[in-house]
């Protein structure tokens, strides 16, 4: 468990605040540790102090010479034009079979790695980086907030590439959910000092928990015996016959001292507008269509959410879940059909990106009072924005400085000044701590009113979401399961393509290069067979033999996804799921022999 990167005795101060305060860490080659710790601690500041693209203002960062640092890198790193293939040889200086082994570990297809990268959506961008990252070997990786915007299929293979990487990470990461899949130790970073805690982010808090419950009771202990001192010393004080065991008493007194409950910071508790319940159906879609002037995203679209359904909006990136709320929420026309609020609604409204559109010369103060409904007095805008954080100078401070977690805050704490029985929420748990997620999520599940939402987070949303809506191959549907259902279906049909996939690839990209290595540039292998007229025939016809089941296959998984949108008896979806794995894995092997037979062809 060699050290490949220290922290010792670390200071860093940004105005007022201390973000690093004599902090010390040693991060092995060999330990995967998630980050945490509230919005504004520093965790950010702290990854880019161990990349080396920030200064300390006091303490010493020691990197081993046997340290490959890798990193996830944020911004866009692909030239004009340039192909997958061609970044990942750029980037890595490794052969194009090695650049294609790597991507087949996150499911880029063939076809994929000939397109230009800046034409794939940003979720399939992240799985090109983290090729790219792997073919570096690197023995230690920084990854900060990897999973925001990702969809659950390329959160699945990132942790599956993090629980199989042979080296250490330190991930920041709001998601629950993910920390505790990928990392065994949990680093915490809070009052400018850090704490390494042998176990993952779960047993961490509960530890905590249970640490800060006993320094209470000890407080608590301690107050009554401090009590107990005081009148005995006030009682005997200035009586001769008492007066010594009074100052015995004193000097007992003074040796009384309240612990500092661990890690006990302001904590953001809230609660969205109590509304009246209300019964019967909020939105109704008829044979409604979405989409751009330029393309239809999904159409056909038949749908009925009641009145109090928290409902999670499900899909792969790229299908359309953003458009869906987008429509129902009015800054998009249907293309065609239509849709019906209920009698009432008043929707508000948290977007992606909302927090980046803040008028950044106003305060938190000026911010909060112009969302405000009419008739909240300036003790009520306080109140929320305490609760928020904001307390004290804090609620002068501009929009302009806060981080974009504190933005997010804000924008949060302005939809509780305003009164609604319907939520729509874009990815609301983006750029939240760990403890504000989980107090926004105990705030909707006591809100009575209705919530539609997406998010990442599958710790939040298989807390919040009772509805599922599944947005894809150009549908929008009821889920007939849970969130829990759907995570099984998805983790399944990863599962069974990831393993007949890799394996196809492994023989196809091992057998090229072994015919590159025993034969001259441009030249067939030295043990390729030469193959008669006749067998080159049958193999040709076994090859469109292979086609031809490929494509029929493909069709019967899209009607069975199509279906699977359709089915509200569980036991069926179940039986559906399983078809529809079992049709991937097929797929995928069908795919192993026509590459064999391409092979077999030259």
């Amino acid at each position: 468990m060699p050290v490949v990167l220290q922290l010792q005795d670390a200071y860093k101060r940004y105005g007022d605040q201390e973000l690093l305060d004599g902090a010390t860490c040693a991060l092995p080659d060999d330990q995967k540790i998630g980050l945490i710790g509230r919005n504004g601690a520093g965790k950010s500041t702290l990854c880019r102090i161990l990349l080396g693209d920030e200064e300390l203002d006091a303490g010493e960062v020691v990197r081993s010479k046997k340290l490959r640092l890798g990193y996830l890198r944020q911004h866009d790193p692909f030239l004009d034009g340039e192909t997958v293939l061609d970044f990942l040889m750029r980037d890595s200086e490794q052969p194009d079979w090695r650049c294609g082994e790597i991507a087949w570990q996150f499911q880029l297809p063939d076809v994929m790695l000939h397109q230009p990268v800046r034409s794939l959506s940003g979720g399939w961008q992240t799985r090109v980086k983290l090729a790219a990252l792997l073919l570096h070997d690197p023995n230690l990786l920084i990854l900060d907030e990897p999973t925001n915007f990702l969809d659950l299929r390329t959160q699945m293979l990132l942790e599956e590439f993090l629980r199989g990487f042979k080296g250490g990470i330190l991930v920041v990461s709001h998601d629950r959910s993910f920390l505790k899949r990928t990392c065994t130790h949990t680093l915490e970073l809070s009052r400018g000092h850090l704490e390494l805690y042998p176990g993952d982010v779960d047993s961490f808090l509960a530890n905590i928990d249970e640490r800060r419950e006993h320094d209470r009771r000890v407080n608590a202990t301690t107050m009554t015996k401090r009590k107990q001192l005081e009148t005995f010393i006030a009682k005997n004080r200035a009586n001769a016959a008492t007066a010594s065991q009074a100052r015995s008493k004193a000097k007992q007194l003074e040796k009384l001292t309240l612990v500092e409950v661990v890690g006990e910071e302001a904590t953001v508790r809230f609660s969205f507008p109590q509304v009246a319940p209300r019964q019967g159906t909020a939105l109704r879609t008829e044979r409604m269509a979405i989409g751009y002037p330029e393309r239809d995203v999904a159409s056909e679209v038949q749908l009925e959410i009641e009145h109090g359904q928290r409902v999670g909006i499900v899909g792969d990136n790229g299908q359309g879940k953003t458009t869906f709320l987008r429509t129902i929420c009015g800054s998009l026309e249907p293309k065609a059909g239509s849709m019906k609020w209920g009698y009432g609604c008043q929707m508000g409204v948290y977007a992606q990106h909302v927090y980046t559109t803040l008028p950044q010369n106003d305060t938190v103060e000026d911010y909060l009072h112009r969302q405000a409904a009419h008739g909240t007095n300036m003790q009520q805008i306080k109140d929320v924005a305490g609760s928020f954080l904001f307390r004290g100078e804090l609620i002068q401070k501009k929009i302009k400085v806060l981080s974009g977690g504190e933005r997010a805050r804000l924008v949060l704490a302005g939809l509780l000044l305003e009164q609604h029985n319907v939520l729509v929420l874009d990815e609301p748990g983006n750029h939240l701590d760990v403890e504000t997620v989980e107090a926004l999520a105990d705030a909707l599940c006591r809100y009575p009113g209705t919530v539609i939402f997406t998010s990442h987070d599958r710790h939040f949303m298989q807390r919040v979401a009772n509805t599922v809506i599944e947005v894809g191959s150009g549908k929008v549907a009821s889920y007939p399961g849970s969130f829990e259902d759907y995570v099984y279906r998805v983790h399944k049909e990863l599962e069974a393509g990831l393993r007949a996939e890799h394996a196809a690839y492994n023989a196809g990209a091992s057998a090229k290069h072994a015919g590159e290595a025993g034969s001259p540039a441009g030249e067939p292998a030295a043990t390729r067979k030469v193959l008669s007229g006749k067998e080159e025939r049958e193999l040709e016809k076994r090859l469109k033999a292979v086609e031809r089941k490929i494509a029929k296959l493909d069709d019967e998984k899209k009607q069975l996804t199509a279906s699977l949108m359709t089915i509200t008896d569980g036991k069926e979806s179940k039986r559906v799921q399983d078809q529809l794995a079992a049709t991937a894995a097929e797929i995928a092997e069908l795919e192993h022999e026509w590459l064999q037979i391409s092979g077999d062809l030259g």
